[in-house]
């Protein structure tokens, strides 16, 4: 279909340290397109990307580029003869530095609200800053399956308010709506099937990436003096829960200033539906979180949980038996308030929230060499919950 046209810029998404992994989408096939990147007044690479047909008039292309290692800037486009998009630089920070972290989660069937969240964040952050990163802890949309659903509950808000998925990465956690669980060729991953831990060229190409049939989110990487462990709570697997607790045991794990763990469910839950919960066992999607993986975040003297998936905010910092010189404390938090219909019913009582919150919010999550500053906020900028921790 002629004029071909971007139906998605460009998103841009973490994919472990040093490498990032771009998305976008066209209205025709789009001759044979590249994604180019560069440092200041240096060569430029091209990656040839991989390409799916979702239908006759939208067409997705990804890729994967890096490593990229010590420098401040880079630069990307994607560029071929029949459209190209203009220059988009990631600025990133050194351990030392200030590395501000956008935390939200559960946008999904909420565009309206989703506004007034990514509204607030502009205010927060003013016209000449912006943060880092963005964690988005799950459930970007309602149906993985549905190409209007990603672009009325993610792709436009973000395009009409902030844009800054463009030149900010994305640290994307899956969560129960936002990806197919199955390894199938069919399978509905239309935006999100990056390939954690295949980065060379040998590994992509195999007919279990190049057919739909291999997936696999869990993945760690650095930000600034943080190290964040990502796990897959719809998939649990034998895999996973090895990989976890290497990650865990692992220098860079164990070295870094702070420990983070982000899971889409929570390993506690107090507010919602009692229907579900009670009547089609939704209380037991994240037992295996609480049971199995919990016990080893406190082993391991993991500093926070971030968790979504029940749409409201809860805050726990709780003591824990440790053998560690360090605090002995570990912090819980719930932050699935960026748009979706809010959990309001009480469905169980751990005993241990500090902070509820039953409204929309972000988080600005502000990570400097000893300093780790937590400050969640509503949609219209006012402070709802606070904690720092040093070390």
């Amino acid at each position: 279909m002629y004029p071909c046209r971007f139906h998605k810029l460009p998103m841009l998404f973490e994919h472990g340290d040093n490498y990032y992994y771009v998305v976008w989408e066209t209205s025709c096939t789009s001759g044979a397109p590249l994604l180019e990147w560069w440092y200041d007044d240096a060569s430029r690479h091209s990656i040839e990307p991989w390409y799916r047909k979702i239908d006759d008039t939208h067409h997705r292309y990804t890729a994967i580029f890096g490593p990229v290692v010590n420098i401040s800037h880079v630069h990307y486009k994607v560029n071929n003869y029949r459209l190209s998009t203009k220059q988009y630089t990631i600025v990133r920070r050194g351990e030392a530095e200030l590395n501000r972290v956008l935390v939200i989660a559960d946008n999904q069937n909420g565009p309206t609200e989703f506004r007034k969240v990514l509204t607030g964040i502009q205010q927060y952050y003013g016209a000449s800053s912006k943060p880092d990163t963005i964690l988005h802890v799950g459930d970007a949309v309602q149906n993985v399956g549905s190409l209007s659903n990603w672009q009325r509950q993610l792709f436009a808000p973000m395009e009409d308010k902030s844009g800054l998925h463009h030149t900010t990465p994305t640290l994307f956690v899956p969560g129960n709506h936002d990806h197919d669980k199955r390894r199938v060729p069919s399978n509905r991953n239309l935006y999100m099937d990056m390939y954690h831990g295949l980065y060379n060229t040998d590994e992509l190409g195999k007919a279990a990436v190049t057919n739909g049939s291999y997936h696999r989110f869990f993945h760690s990487l650095s930000v600034g003096s943080a190290r964040i462990i990502v796990l897959d709570a719809e998939c649990p697997s034998e895999e996973e829960s090895e990989f976890l607790e290497r990650e865990l045991q692992s220098l860079e794990f164990q070295s870094a200033r702070f420990r983070i763990v982000t899971v889409h469910i929570p390993p506690y839950i107090e507010f919602w539906d009692p229907y579900g919960w009670n009547k089609k066992n939704e209380k037991h999607w994240g037992e295996h979180i609480r049971l199995e993986y919990d016990p080893l975040f406190r082993k391991h003297n993991v500093d926070l949980v971030i968790s979504g998936h029940q749409h409201n905010y809860q805050r726990s910092t709780v003591s824990h038996n440790t053998n560690s010189a360090r605090s002995g404390t570990i912090t819980y938090a719930i932050v699935g308030g960026a748009g979706g219909v809010l959990d309001l019913k009480r469905v169980e009582d751990w005993n241990m929230y500090n902070v509820t919150y039953l409204n929309h919010h972000f988080v600005a999550l502000d990570i400097k060499d000893r300093s780790l500053s937590w400050t969640a906020l509503n949609s219209a900028g006012t402070v709802i919950d606070h904690f720092a921790l040093q070390r």
